[in-house]
């Protein structure tokens, strides 16, 4: 095993963080306040090719491996959790389907702009009722002649509001069940499709999350991904992958409040010292690098065995899990050691706390992290 990385892993860390630390950390607080990032910012994000890392260069991509993403994320995450989950959705889910799943036209058609942070994807499969049980969408696809008529609604959608291509997980034989639900491309100026309540969140603020509404939505027979039928085993893969992704993020924020606390210890001072002198403090900064470091290493190796064939589903809700949790209460840590000033938005801490615990929950939830896991050890 080598735990070494690669020079190119090294000079992608360091030209995400230069930009990160120059460019999104000083307007973090106001993306978070305002609710939008800044679409100069996603246009460089762009020029970077942080919007295509992992697709091949034939298609306008970088062609990195899949730790090299994982790397990206956590570069962005540490100073902008809104900025990061947009990245990630864009790259994980919406690029990740249509590349995975597309035919060679298709990609053509759609990937180079969306790789090249031109265009913007999002990626549609919760519903109303229909969450940690994906199989039960309610969404309907209906073939009229050359087209497939789109009817039902979609919530909780990352980059609904910016997206110009949405891949929609819908049901196209109710009889088959989960085997019977194909995806489709979207694009978001077809008529009949609508955006819907835009969500207030806790946190993320600056990432738009929203319902979307299918009325007679026409779109042309080719804009399905696959055969019939393939959508829900398709959707998992994309989701394997999305999860290791978001416990790439858990990294990166809590990586963020770790270093915020470090900083704050060392000029805080009570009892005549720097609170960073205390005992107390000194363990709590311990056990949180402990706990960073261990959930990286999950996420690499997730995304090492994606990137051998591996099959790495398990991996990834442990990646998931881990990280995901250990963010959160990283976070939790990150305020007590800022004290009174921790609750306050003065400090970055208390916005890095509200992004984070939608680790837990987008992409699938704690709980169904652990069925996935205890389902793979038991089988």
């Amino acid at each position: 095993m080598d735990f070494n990385y690669t020079k190119e892993h090294e000079m992608l860390r360091n030209t995400v963080r230069e930009f990160a630390e120059k460019e999104i950390k000083p307007i973090a607080g106001d993306i978070d306040k305002k609710g939008d990032i800044p679409k100069e910012i996603l246009a460089r994000m762009g020029e970077m090719n942080l919007m295509g890392l992992t697709v091949p260069k034939e298609y306008g991509g970088a062609g990195c491996d899949k730790i090299s993403y994982m790397i990206a994320l956590e570069e962005i995450a540490r100073v902008c959790g809104s900025t990061g989950i947009v990245t990630e959705a864009h790259n994980s889910l919406g690029v990740g389907h249509i590349y995975e799943r597309g035919s060679e036209e298709q990609r053509k058609n759609w990937i180079p702009d969306l790789a090249a942070g031109k265009k913007f994807a999002a990626w549609a499969l919760t519903e109303p009722s229909a969450g940690s049980d994906a199989g039960g969408l309610q969404t309907v696809a209906v073939l009229d002649g050359d087209e497939w008529v789109l009817n039902g609604t979609k919530v909780f959608i990352t980059n609904a509001t910016i997206a110009d291509y949405v891949t929609v997980m819908a049901i196209t034989d109710r009889s088959k069940g989960p085997r019977g639900i194909s995806a489709f491309v979207v694009p978001t100026g077809t008529p009949g499709y609508e955006l819907g309540t835009e969500e207030d969140k806790l946190g993320l603020r600056g990432s738009h999350t929203s319902e979307l509404v299918f009325e007679d939505c026409r779109i042309p027979k080719g804009n399905i991904l696959g055969e019939p039928g393939t959508g829900f085993t398709g959707a998992m893969n994309i989701l394997d992958r999305g999860r290791a992704a978001v416990g790439a993020l858990a990294v990166g924020l809590a990586q963020g409040a770790l270093d915020e606390s470090v900083r704050y210890s060392k000029e805080r001072e009570q009892f005549g010292r720097p609170i960073a002198k205390l005992q107390a403090i000194q363990w709590m900064l311990a056990d949180m690098a402990t706990k960073i470091e261990a959930s990286r290493w999950l996420v690499y190796r997730a995304a090492w065995m994606e990137d051998n064939g591996i099959r790495f589903s398990k991996e990834a809700s442990i990646a998931k899990l881990y990280a995901s949790e250990m963010s959160t209460q990283v976070c939790l840590n990150a305020i007590q050691i800022h004290g009174g000033y921790g609750y306050t938005k003065d400090y970055p801490v208390e916005r890095m706390l509200r992004d984070t615990k939608l680790m837990e929950i987008g992409e699938g939830t704690s709980q169904v992290q652990r069925l996935v896991i205890a389902r793979q050890i038991l089988s």
